[in-house]
């Protein structure tokens, strides 16, 4: 007896080995390729909607909207610092810089905001949700991402939302 269990454990021992090695190869086509696009590149209605290139093309216009904005953020915040030592002995235009600067500052967090809306957005096409609503999960549709690509809803869902907010504002 003790001849058939080596036997068993050394037959068992080629079968997990066997067994892993699936695994492996199974893996590396999981890899995906990086897809390049042109620069000229726009997406088409004839395509499958958010396929790779899609995908490819909303990233690089997220990310390339992030930097200009994270750029323009802080030339507004290097500029606007420059202006403290300039203390005017006139009230009004004291009162001027002052809300020169609290305009500039307003802008600078709506930007703020929008970079975490993009950084969103980017989640969300790692994810697969991108270009899908998050209430009714419809497609979005390529003209309304083109024109903003940080939308989170269809344009029904959109109004839904806007109005629901009106409504509690108003309470």
């Amino acid at each position: 007896m003790p001849k058939t269990a080596k036997a068993k454990k050394k037959v068992s021992k080629p079968k997990a080995k066997v067994a892993s090695k699936p695994k492996k190869t199974t893996a590396s086509p999981a890899k995906k390729v990086p897809i390049k696009i042109s620069k000229t590149y726009v997406p088409k209605e004839t395509e499958k909607y958010m396929c790779e290139k899609h995908k490819v093309f909303f990233r690089i216009k997220l990310n390339e909207w992030k930097k200009e904005l994270i750029k323009a953020n802080n030339e507004a915040l290097y500029n606007g610092s420059m202006d403290d030592n300039n203390i005017s002995a006139d009230l009004v235009d004291q009162a001027s810089s002052y809300i020169d600067k609290n305009v500039g500052m307003k802008a600078i967090n709506r930007q703020i905001k929008l970079i975490s809306e993009i950084d969103k957005a980017l989640r969300r096409i790692m994810d697969d949700t991108y270009g899908y609503c998050l209430d009714t999960a419809e497609p979005i549709g390529l003209k309304r991402l083109m024109a903003r690509p940080v939308a989170k809803y269809t344009i029904a869902a959109q109004e839904k939302h806007e109005k629901d907010e009106k409504v509690h504002a108003d309470d």
